[in-house]
């Protein structure tokens, strides 16, 4: 009785560490849109508590009369699609195989997977720009900004992890039926690692989403950039930014941020493992 009457205040003392720990998570998001919303600037304490008579949607209208908004995320939705689509279609394929398959050179294929997250992208950024743009002339063009990044190491990892908790009798039960290498990963291995293919879809989309070096570089004409590319683009010399320019930034930058904000919310449910035993009888 005594250890109980003990553990209930440690157990509130956790519950408020953890509640202020979330709030203060949270302060850089709730500035962020208040900062947006804000019709003159106020970066004092105040500031974060506006007055209603300083609220105002003006920033967001003036970020969409700067730059055409429906057509930037256009392409910053096609250009991640496109991203997230390769991405999942080959760390499938590497992640099944790595995990599954036993071949010559199997750990040497790892060890380069693991390789490449140690090299920076901008390493290899203007070979990259030099093969895109002068060698295979994709410029202002959705698959030069796709192509980059259809391959992922870190989603390769993912599947190669989850798929190595499958048990092997799920597979071997299914070549007895008959089933090939392909139909197993479909209708097999697939379903049972869904959570990962969700992960891997989350993890993936925030990179090309708010990606804005790379776009900058491959894209010149202004109807094919992304969202993130023509917000750094748009200009404040508009006479809605004088009493606020930051705030039209921050308007930007909450238009940017809202797509991967829904897209935790939806899936962030689903990241849990799955039980991958369940599939065997017995």
């Amino acid at each position: 009785m005594l250890n109980r009457r003990r553990s209930v205040p440690a157990a509130v003392l956790r519950f408020v560490v953890l509640l202020l720990g979330a709030l203060l998570a949270l302060v850089p998001f709730y500035y962020l849109i208040i900062g947006a919303l804000q019709k003159r600037r106020d970066t004092g304490i105040l500031g974060l508590l506006p007055l209603p008579r300083n609220l105002t949607l003006d920033n967001f209208a003036g970020v969409d009369g700067s730059i055409n908004l429906i057509r930037s995320l256009l392409n910053s939705l096609i250009m991640t699609a496109g991203v997230v689509g390769l991405t999942l279609v080959f760390g499938l394929l590497a992640g099944y195989a790595l995990a599954v398959l036993s071949f010559r050179g199997q750990g040497l294929v790892f060890a380069l997977v693991l390789l490449v997250q140690a090299i920076p992208f901008q390493l290899l950024m203007i070979p990259l720009y030099v093969m895109v743009v002068r060698y295979f002339g994709l410029a202002d063009s959705y698959f030069g900004m796709i192509l980059p990044f259809a391959v992922n190491s870190v989603a390769v990892l993912i599947f190669r992890q989850y798929f190595r908790q499958i048990p092997p009798d799920v597979f071997d039960a299914a070549r007895i039926d008959g089933a090939g290498e392909v139909r197993i990963l479909i209708s097999v291995a697939v379903p049972l690692v869904r959570p990962a293919i969700l992960t891997a879809m989350l993890v993936t989309f925030i990179g090309p989403w708010n990606e804005f070096l790379w776009p900058f570089l491959v894209t010149k004409d202004a109807s094919m950039q992304p969202l993130a590319v023509s917000l750094a683009n748009f200009s404040q010399a508009n006479s809605t930014f004088q009493a606020n320019p930051m705030g039209a930034v921050l308007a930007g930058a909450c238009v940017l941020a809202i797509p991967a904000v829904v897209l935790f919310v939806l899936f962030q449910r689903h990241f849990t493992s799955a039980n991958l035993g369940s599939a065997v009888k017995g």
